[in-house]
């Protein structure tokens, strides 16, 4: 999950930035008549921005599920093997401080988007043009918020990847002292199972 989660969230980032991008390149919406290639552009703009919004909770979604997911398999081997329950509140503590920084991000794809839709004139609202420079700040800020959100995510995914790392060697340990993975305890696993 190291490897994977920056691919994915340096791709949601570039996603977001391409949307910035052709927003800076759309032409001017509030001009009379309006050239359908500008029309467009904005279509195109728009659809990217959703695209990058989804993207951005997909991410989000990912890390907050992977600490679900690692935080009980924490807990039921520190339970099954009777093992000191540090390094699972170590693990409860890192999902408890990812999860603030995950929504965080998600809320901030929704605010930029909500502002694109208040500055949007196809509305037909006579203030959507007083919405643009607040939409561009939010767009650029936010690209720089969910950057720091997944940056907190992905230094809590690598500590708590430390401390599965730590549980996996006490139970190969306590597999090892118990004589559980000698071939002869395999083979009497498979006669019973047979």
């Amino acid at each position: 999950m190291t490897r994977i989660f920056p691919m994915l969230a340096s791709l949601s980032l570039m996603l977001m930035g391409v949307a910035v991008a052709m927003g800076f390149t759309i032409g001017d919406l509030y001009a009379d008549p309006v050239t359908q290639a500008t029309l467009d552009w904005r279509g195109r703009h728009m659809m990217t921005g959703v695209a990058a919004a989804l993207f951005v909770v997909l991410v989000e979604c990912i890390a907050v599920t992977y600490f679900i997911g690692t935080s009980r398999w924490c807990k039921e081997v520190t339970e099954t093997y009777r093992l000191p329950p540090g390094d699972l509140a170590e693990s409860n503590r890192l999902k408890r401080r990812t999860f603030p920084w995950c929504v965080l991000g998600m809320l901030t794809v929704v605010a930029v988007g909500s502002l694109g839709a208040a500055s949007d004139p196809g509305t037909g609202r006579a203030d959507t043009a007083d919405w643009t420079d607040i939409h561009l700040a939010a767009a650029i800020g936010g690209l720089c918020l969910v950057a720091w959100t997944y940056y907190r995510a992905w230094l809590n995914i690598a500590d708590n990847q430390q401390v599965i790392e730590r549980i996996v060697a006490q139970v190969r340990r306590i597999r090892d002292e118990r004589g559980l993975d000698s071939p002869a305890a395999n083979e009497a696993i498979s006669a019973s199972a047979g």
